[in-house]
């Protein structure tokens, strides 16, 4: 069974390549390995496949991952810095405290470095990492009809460099909090070079700020407000969750974010903001008052297509945020440390 997972994932990947190969743009290129470590993007699909297998909802937090690195200083690996006395580490910084992950991209790191020392670099496998979970959590359940549902992948252009340095003061100014409203929300995206639609279907393909909604769980505490505060919710959905997350304590009881399919990738995520069922504040302003976001939402439920198609665009955009290239930055040897 594992093994025709791994056979279609193989068969998505590249068809990505077959339809996708002029998505992106720039110094980058799919081909950056293609001498230098021909076995990498193999290497770090084995290790997500491997620890997806072992934890379905690590797919989520490499997503995550993925997203709390590009959006403080771009994509270039600030965030798998430990502290030193010359690095602030971003790990211990309050919007990271419940990220996940870092041990997956160790464990991929130590095998590119046995195949090919000094050659990929961390924020290289941060994306394909997050690619890749995206890709194999959608292929469990709709490999068969992947054609005919145009499901998730693309190609990711590669040679990007890891920054010397982390950013642990722009973290907290960085990440969106679940308690933003749809204008602070666009305007946090605007600012990293995101559309009003890239927000809407990098939020249902997974709230990346609070651990991919499609295919994760957040925390009490994340959506505590929400459940007591707020009058956009479903009475009953909210008085299902408060039996699970009281008013006070219990910050770190887990809930999924997508009540249907909590651990697959589709497009529910949607529909249950069509009916008040947002488990976030966050995700309940991309279906309150506002027609243009309202009238996306709706589209992406009756029109999953045109939601994979988006966020294809969304996640290619966002991997490719202030990245660090050429001669800039370096290859870690060892992703939580500089050289």
């Amino acid at each position: 069974m594992a093994s025709n997972k791994i056979l279609c994932l193989s068969l998505l990947l590249a068809a990505a390549a077959a339809t996708l190969a002029a998505a992106t743009g720039g110094k980058l290129s799919p081909a950056y390995y293609s001498t230098t470590c021909p076995k990498a993007l193999a290497i770090v699909q084995a290790g997500v496949v491997a620890a997806i297998q072992k934890e379905t909802r690590i797919g989520a937090s490499l997503l995550r991952l993925h997203f709390h690195d590009c959006f403080v200083n771009g994509c270039e690996a600030s965030i798998l810095l430990d502290e030193t006395a010359s690095i602030a580490t971003e790990k211990t910084a309050v919007p990271n405290q419940s990220v996940r992950g870092y041990d997956v991209i160790d464990d991929i790191k130590a095998e590119l470095e046995e195949a090919c020392p000094g050659v990929v670099s961390c924020a290289d496998i941060l994306t394909l990492a997050a690619r890749d979970s995206v890709v194999y959590v959608f292929m469990t359940v709709f490999c068969h009809a992947w054609m005919q549902l145009g499901g998730p992948s693309w190609e990711v252009d590669l040679g990007r460099k890891d920054s010397l340095t982390a950013g642990r003061a722009a973290v907290n100014t960085s990440i969106p909090p679940p308690t933003f409203n749809l204008t602070a929300l666009a305007a946090s995206f605007s600012s990293q070079g995101l559309s009003f639609r890239d927000l809407i279907s990098l939020s249902g393909s997974g709230r990346l700020f609070n651990s991919g909604h499609t295919i994760g769980v957040a925390r009490c505490v994340s959506f505590r407000g929400h459940i007591y505060n707020d009058s956009d919710i479903d009475p009953s959905f909210a008085e299902s969750l408060q039996q699970i997350c009281p008013r006070s304590g219990s910050d770190g009881v887990l809930a999924p974010l997508d009540l249907k399919t909590p651990t697959h990738f589709d497009n529910c995520y949607y529909r249950n903001l069509l009916r008040k069922q947002g488990l976030l504040h966050s995700d309940q302003e991309l279906f309150s008052g506002n027609s243009e976001a309202n009238s996306i939402v709706r589209t992406y439920v009756n029109q999953p297509s045109v939601f994979f198609k988006d966020f294809v665009q969304g996640m290619i955009k966002m991997g490719n945020i202030k990245l660090l290239t050429g001669s800039q930055g370096e290859v870690r040897t060892d992703c939580r440390k500089v050289n």
